[in-house]
């Protein structure tokens, strides 16, 4: 007579056994889902995704109407923008901007530029080797970004091998990507955002004309 345990040992044999061999996998498949549309409007839809926020604007007086008009509706009044020649731009739209060369314990904003938007993941990747510095990325509670039609790149491979051909090999110490506002999840799983960095992302994107 077969024991209870001889039957559970034969069981398991015999599912071994018939079990199917594993297909090896195929790397000459892509990695990653093609994508339909615009690359301005995927980085928009996937941005949004994360809680961040982003504008298509048609030309730079647009960008600049619309990033004047956000601040003067919220009201803020300590923004702060580090790089030379996006001070000179915000100058000329009569959009005004702090240096902040020391951050202000009552910063609002942060206006920077990026290295590249990735559309698939809806993210900014910025480097140290901007004008702003690695604080204008985590210390206001508002950050917002300028970017153009041009920085835009599908998938996030194809943005680091253009940064690498961009630095050659002076690359940035700091290579970011940021993916929506600051966010953690550690307390009884209560999404908050702004834990580490701002609360707010927003992103212009200016079209190539």
């Amino acid at each position: 007579m077969t024991s209870a345990r001889q039957e559970i040992l034969d069981k398991l044999k015999k599912a071994t056994l018939s079990k199917a061999q594993p297909c090896p996998p195929d790397f000459k498949q892509p990695v990653y889902h093609p994508l339909y549309g615009g690359l301005a409007e995927i980085f928009k839809q996937n941005l949004e995704l994360l809680q961040g926020k982003a504008h298509i604007c048609d030309d730079e007086q647009q960008l600049f109407a619309a990033l004047k008009q956000r601040i003067d509706e919220s009201g803020w009044k300590q923004v702060c923008c580090r790089e030379k020649s996006l001070q000179e731009r915000l100058g000329e739209y009569n959009i005004p901007v702090n240096n902040c060369l020391k951050i202000p314990d009552d910063i609002e904003v942060g206006i920077t530029s990026c290295e590249y938007l990735v559309a698939h993941l809806g993210s900014v990747m910025v480097s140290s080797a901007q004008g702003s510095g690695r604080e204008m990325f985590v210390f206001p509670p508002v950050h917002i970004i300028i970017a153009k039609e041009s920085q835009l790149v599908d998938y996030l491979e194809n943005g680091y091998e253009k940064l690498t051909g961009k630095y050659e090999n002076n690359l940035p110490s700091m290579i970011s990507v940021i993916s929506g506002p600051s966010r953690t999840a550690d307390i009884e799983k209560t999404l908050v955002l702004g834990a580490h960095g701002p609360r707010s992302l927003i992103v212009f994107i200016q079209n190539n004309i």
